[in-house]
């Protein structure tokens, strides 16, 4: 009789979140929460059972949330300002720019279910724009953790760093890739694998596909690097240039439209520092149907079956140049 595999464990990045939220909450009074009408969503539940009074929530107003955060910055408190990546990020970004990032206020900005994870909401409530919108901004640390525990280390991070941060959380269930105690660094990428034939680069929900297309890839004799980066600014151009170099061939995978995310910032690397062929994983720069998460990441071809098969015509198109 056959062994049957235990189901893989997923983490909601939210819960870690609010975990950390809550824990620096209890030892910093200046710690507050700010939301669209979004406690649930955001999982502030908590936070707000325990200090009611350190809990905003201004109602669908995101223009107003943001500017209720940078005003509570500006006060000496420590805003932590939550809400649908879509909403967040679409609706604001006059206030975002203007208030937060030109400002350079503490205030952290929480994207909660970015990319495509209200699926079932459609066009609307999809978040594959905000990468593009937040990373052209100065001052603004853009961050996409691939797992609950490099979620809570970029919390703890973003806590402590002095000016404003963006970071983009999912409520898709991810399995834990990076080791307990895991310290964040920004600006600075995550090795999972190594290899020498093509790098995947991936952050966010991808990352643990990255690697699953890299377990086929080696399964069929290609060894495949693999690289979790979840800042995608600062860009870790170090580790890019030495993949381009060290590998021949990089792939980019995201949850997000193909243009201006995670695959753009990568390749602006490439092509001035060390050229090599290279393909871009996403959403094709179109309005993404109404649809589960997975369904559409399957779709739009980021399976890990697809992406194995991305990265070997990849190799086809290195092996042409050689």
């Amino acid at each position: 009789m056959n062994a049957v595999s235990a189901p893989e464990k997923l983490h909601d990045c939210r819960d870690a979140f609010v975990a950390v939220l809550e824990r620096l909450g209890a030892e910093n009074t200046k710690v507050v929460a700010v939301c669209n009408d979004s406690v649930g969503s955001s999982k502030l539940g908590g936070f707000k059972s325990k200090w009611p009074e350190r809990l905003v929530n201004v109602g669908i107003a995101e223009q107003n949330m943001v500017g209720v955060g940078a005003g509570l910055a500006n006060g000496g408190l420590l805003p932590f300002v939550c809400g649908a990546s879509c909403f967040l990020t679409g609706r604001s970004l006059e206030q975002i720019k203007a208030d937060i990032a030109y400002s350079n206020a503490n205030v952290k900005l929480v994207g909660i279910s970015s990319g495509m994870a209200y699926g079932e909401l459609g066009p609307t409530h999809h978040s594959i724009e905000d990468f593009a919108w937040m990373r052209v901004l100065p001052n603004l640390p853009v961050i996409a953790p691939c797992d609950s525990i490099e979620t809570a280390a970029a919390v703890e991070w973003a806590a402590g760093y002095e000016g404003p941060v963006f970071l983009r959380l999912s409520r898709v269930g991810v399995p834990d890739l990076l080791q307990p105690g895991h310290a964040f660094e920004p600006g600075k990428a995550n090795r999972l694998r190594d290899g020498d034939a093509v790098t995947l680069i991936a952050n966010g929900t991808l990352t643990h596909r990255a690697m699953k297309a890299a377990g086929l890839l080696a399964a069929r004799g290609i060894e495949a690097r693999v690289l979790n980066m979840a800042t995608v600014r600062p860009i870790d151009a170090e580790s890019i240039v030495a993949a381009a170099r060290e590998t021949g061939a990089i792939l980019t995978a995201e949850e997000h439209s193909v243009y201006g995310g995670l695959g753009s910032a990568v390749a602006e690397v490439v092509v001035a520092e060390a050229p090599v062929p290279m393909k871009i994983l996403g959403v094709p720069g179109i309005f993404a149907p109404t649809g589960s998460a997975e369904f559409l990441l399957d779709e739009f071809g980021m399976s890990p079956e697809a992406m194995a098969k991305a990265a070997e015509d990849l190799l086809a198109r290195k092996g042409s140049r050689a």
